[in-house]
């Protein structure tokens, strides 16, 4: 028995499915070390990513901030709240430290001095200048040829860039983000996905077999094998050639091919890695559409462990860090989220009042301190 001229064709080098995927230059199943094709490949080129990276960084960005501890309140919430460069502060610091586990903040003067803007920087061109002992003395900021030096203070001794950063136990000047954490699952969850292009491409089903037997035992000769591979290429490969019929030659038969089981095992894989990408971005997996996952009860209770587990602290991180920043300027500030404004919230604060309300123990002043009220 002879497969498809398979003596005929030895000399040539049977090529890869795909050299790469996704806007980079990352070799299928492999998975990108740098911070830009990590989100080339985990946030702009993989659905999943993108989508889990929006619910967090959107969330917080519309996240009420509740102002405490000084008389200008008004002036903070309008400094905080302002969009820079058409983007809103929150949002992409959210952002930062969600992807790549650091947030900088520039604090602009105005001309009376007082701050007038608060300007976020890609954390990726921010490099970290540490002294002889290992304190961070200055911040680089990296712009293609050009390396502008910031002081983290200014000649008052007040903050004038801001540093936020996640959790890292093996870092001391960096903090750790998830992209890539989840950048094994991206790699896993894109080649799967090339991997049903490349189904679609040969008529949405496995390929088969060409199968030469001829009487006298011969093999198709080069010739004859290029004629026969490019008929097949041109006539029958692709989703609008499926079902087309086939008119083959004396000694030529075709042999289809199916997957077993086992090797049908990367649906499940696709779907295993979609839940691992949501999980290191926080997001629970029913959120995102994913089949499979039964951890919640319903889509509210799901939400609620979102913003409980994922974008209330995110916020409460960067209120406490911008509120220690802004300090030198309003002392005693306080910046955190305002959880009477979050609607997934609602339930339990109208369990918290009508705990309160039943409370006969407890005098009108004291309820409204519980509530926060006044």
């Amino acid at each position: 028995m002879k497969w498809f001229g398979t003596k005929a064709a030895q000399g040539d080098a049977r090529p890869v499915l795909a050299r790469a995927w996704g806007t980079g230059a990352v070799a299928l199943g492999e998975w990108p070390a740098s911070y830009e094709a990590q989100l080339r490949a985990g946030v702009m080129g993989n659905p999943v990513a993108q989508r889990a990276m929006r619910l967090v960084s959107e969330g917080a960005g519309a996240c009420a901030i509740k102002v405490r501890g000084i008389a200008e309140d008004a002036r903070v919430r309008a400094l905080v709240g302002r969009a820079s460069a058409g983007q809103g502060l929150i949002e992409t610091l959210a952002c930062h430290l969600l992807l790549h586990g650091n947030g900088y903040v520039q604090v602009m003067a105005g001309a009376d001095g007082m701050p007038a803007e608060l300007f976020a920087l890609r954390p990726e061109r921010v490099s970290v200048e540490a002294d002889a002992r290992g304190w961070p003395a200055a911040y680089l900021y990296r712009v293609g040829e050009s390396v502008t030096r910031l002081s983290p203070e200014d000649a008052a001794g007040r903050t004038s860039v801001l540093h936020m950063k996640a959790l890292h136990p093996l870092d001391d000047h960096y903090g750790l983000g998830c992209v890539g954490a989840a950048a094994g699952a991206v790699a896993v969850h894109n080649a799967a996905s090339v991997w049903n292009k490349a189904l679609l491409d040969n008529a949405a089903r496995p390929s088969g077999a060409m199968v030469y037997e001829p009487g006298d035992g011969s093999v198709l000769s080069r010739e004859q094998f290029e004629r026969v591979k490019r008929e097949m290429e041109a006539a029958f490969a692709g989703a609008a050639n499926a079902g087309r019929p086939m008119l083959l030659e004396g000694g030529l038969s075709w042999k289809a091919m199916s997957l077993t089981p086992a090797e049908m095992d990367f649906v499940g894989l696709k779907a295993a890695a979609a839940r691992e990408i949501a999980l290191a971005f926080g997001v629970p997996p029913m959120l995102m559409g994913l089949p499979g996952d039964n951890s919640y009860a319903n889509y509210r209770e799901a939400n609620k462990a979102l913003w409980r587990q994922a974008i209330l602290p995110l916020v409460t991180k960067i209120g406490a860090a911008l509120a220690q920043g802004l300090d030198g300027w309003w002392p005693g500030l306080e910046l955190e989220p305002d959880l009477d404004a979050v609607p997934a919230l609602s339930d339990e604060r109208a369990a918290l009042w009508e705990r309160v309300a039943a409370a006969d123990f407890l005098s009108a002043e004291e309820k409204k301190a519980m509530l926060g009220i006044g």
